[in-house]
């Protein structure tokens, strides 16, 4: 889901900030699931899981399809609100303390100068959407589908991960209509929105685009 207009004739530069370890000091979605479901379901997973996850730290099972099994598994038939209530108290008591300090400031120094930032993630709105609603921000990021209230169990529409980030940046903001494009990011799986930026930062350091093969 995206979130919040974007703001082209009052922005200087734009700014995309990836979430998960470039935001914040880990990755928040193992915490999202403690938040969502029950102890005894979450329990139950983590032995069902166990070969999925030992297939994934041996490279055997890509991220993308864990992330996928774990949703349908964690959230399919479970009420929207609930979940929606869990983002909330996740994104009010606990992404605040995981975000990284030198990165807050970042994102300050941007929008002291009117910049449009943007937190861009394969995280979900259901907790994302209010935190960056709190910091000012916009978002795009994943969603959970749901129906009639219900959830499926399955993402609305594509992960917002690697390529996705970059399709849905620029589906959504005019880069031309900008000074300058900055980008931060982590992972492999930012390369495509670096690849986007004038000035892009993979881990605190600058990043170039890799040479063609």
């Amino acid at each position: 889901m995206d979130g919040a207009p974007h703001r082209t004739q009052d922005a200087r530069d734009l700014a995309l900030f990836d979430f998960d370890g470039t935001i914040t000091t880990r990755e928040t979605f193992p915490d999202f699931i403690r938040h969502a479901i029950p102890p005894r379901r979450r329990a139950l997973g983590t032995a069902l899981f166990a070969p999925l996850v030992i297939g994934y730290k041996l490279k055997l099972v890509p991220v993308h399809a864990l992330r996928a099994a774990l949703v349908r598994y964690a959230f399919k038939n479970v009420p929207l609100a609930e979940v929606e209530a869990a983002g909330a108290s996740l994104a009010a008591d606990l992404l605040p303390t995981l975000v990284r300090p030198e990165i807050q400031a970042r994102i300050d120094w941007h929008r002291a100068r009117g910049d449009t930032v943007v937190v861009v993630s394969g995280g979900f709105d259901v907790y994302l959407a209010p935190w960056c609603r709190a910091q000012g921000l916009d978002w795009i990021c994943s969603s959970l589908a749901a129906r009639e209230g219900v959830l499926t169990g399955h993402y609305a529409g594509a992960q917002c991960v690697a390529d996705e980030k970059a399709r849905r940046v620029r589906e959504r903001y005019d880069l031309a209509g900008y000074r300058a494009v900055h980008a931060y990011g982590d992972t492999h799986e930012d390369h495509a929105l670096l690849a986007l930026a004038d000035h892009a930062t993979w881990r605190g350091a600058p990043w170039h685009r890799p040479a063609a093969a």
